[in-house]
């Protein structure tokens, strides 16, 4: 079942954020991620949102985002957003399409 990462971001050193940004994609294709979203302008419709950037991705198993988000390429680059931004990550079950 497809299962989405959804990151919600604040970004506080742009450097080092854009060097992870830089080397992201390579890896994401790596592990069969797809990136569907990834946007510093949301438009927050409901409620207070203290992040500034927002970002979707989908891999098609569980066991696929984890092999991604383990991967030692992306352990790696990952160095970079976590020294350079706060902010959420989560993991979201895809609907099962009825049959």
């Amino acid at each position: 079942m497809t299962v989405f990462a959804l990151a919600q971001i604040a970004i506080h050193d742009r450097q080092r954020y854009d060097r992870y940004v830089a080397a992201f994609m390579p890896v994401l294709i790596k592990y069969r991620g797809r990136l569907l979203a990834a946007d510093e302008s949301p438009q927050v419709v409901e409620g207070a949102w203290p992040y500034q950037k927002v970002i979707l991705m989908a891999f098609d198993t569980r066991e696929d985002f984890e092999a991604w988000s383990t991967s030692p390429e992306y352990r790696e680059i990952s160095r970079d957003r976590e020294a350079a931004t706060d902010g959420v990550v989560l993991l979201v079950d895809g609907i099962r399409a009825p049959r």
